[in-house]
């Protein structure tokens, strides 16, 4: 399969835009590898791989994605819905073994707005008796 396939995956406000192809397993993210990008975050980085560790892609693919918005741990997180997306495109029985894991259900909470009188979305200024 020589075509490249397009997922969006999307976390708070951050958005992956990730296309995925057959390959050796070569991961690039911003123009940059994964070890690069997420520096000695381990854990992000296990949460990144973890679609391709479970339907055994590790080595059976290449991922070139742009990631923007937010901040680098929602990045990752849109990241691994991008690339679970893109995995169901590229072969229809990975989606029996990634919506068990919950990877193809976007995250849909957000930040709450501020609200006017308070400090925060619902913070309360403190209450002075006198």
């Amino acid at each position: 399969m020589a075509e490249k396939i397009y997922a969006t995956g999307k976390r708070k406000t951050s958005i992956a835009k990730v296309w995925l192809k057959a390959g050796s397993g070569k991961m690039s993210i911003n123009g940059q590898s994964l070890d690069e990008w997420l520096g000695g975050h381990d854990m992000i980085k296990k949460r990144v791989m973890q679609p391709l560790q479970i339907t055994k892609q590790t080595e059976g693919v290449d991922i070139i994605a742009t990631t923007l918005g937010g901040g680098y741990s929602s990045q990752a997180d849109a990241l691994r819905h991008g690339i679970s997306k893109a995995l169901t495109h590229f072969d229809d029985s990975f989606r029996a073994l990634l919506k068990p894991e919950g990877l193809l259900t976007r995250d849909s909470r957000v930040v709450e707005r501020k609200k006017y009188g308070r400090r925060k979305a619902r913070r309360s200024p403190q209450f002075s008796k006198r």
